[in-house]
């Protein structure tokens, strides 16, 4: 069929058909360029799973949230080595760098990194801002483990 012969009628559907082809390669082009920074959220229980399902690649970065465990924070120069736990589960967290002034044990942390043999290298560590904030994700893990205190 020549363009000549073409009814007004059919050169919009092939108008359409390839509108909706253009917009559906670029929906793709964007969504596997996003997933490739998508940052997932892990408690230490649900890395503890994780890492049993092996459903975690060895290089695939991640955030790892919960409470610093008492007594665990060494520090040997720029490098510092601690635990964070959901209290059933903890995570030792390797750490080079300073630490965010409001970092403390038994406080909540959010530490971004992915783990290597075992051990969770951090290349970002953020404490809670103040004594009532938590973010949402650490405050529902805390919750399952039944160590959440809402406090006013």
């Amino acid at each position: 069929m020549t363009a000549a012969r073409m009814t007004p009628k059919r050169k919009r559907l092939w108008l359409l058909v390839g509108s909706l082809s253009a917009m559906g390669l670029a929906a793709a082009l964007v969504l596997v360029s996003l997933g490739d920074n998508i940052v997932f959220f892990y408690s230490p229980t649900q890395v503890d799973q994780k890492l049993a399902e092996r459903s975690i690649p060895p290089e695939r970065r991640f955030r790892l949230g919960g409470l610093v465990e008492a007594g665990s924070v060494q520090k040997q120069g720029e490098v510092v080595r601690f635990r964070v736990t959901d209290t059933v589960k903890t995570v030792d967290v390797v750490y080079r760098g300073l630490l965010p002034d409001l970092f403390r044990e038994g406080q909540g942390v959010v530490a971004e990194g992915m783990l290597k043999d075992g051990v969770f290298q951090a290349r970002e560590v953020l404490a809670k801002h103040d004594e009532t904030y938590m973010p949402p994700e650490v405050a529902k893990a805390l919750k399952e483990a039944g160590r959440w205190k809402d406090g006013k």
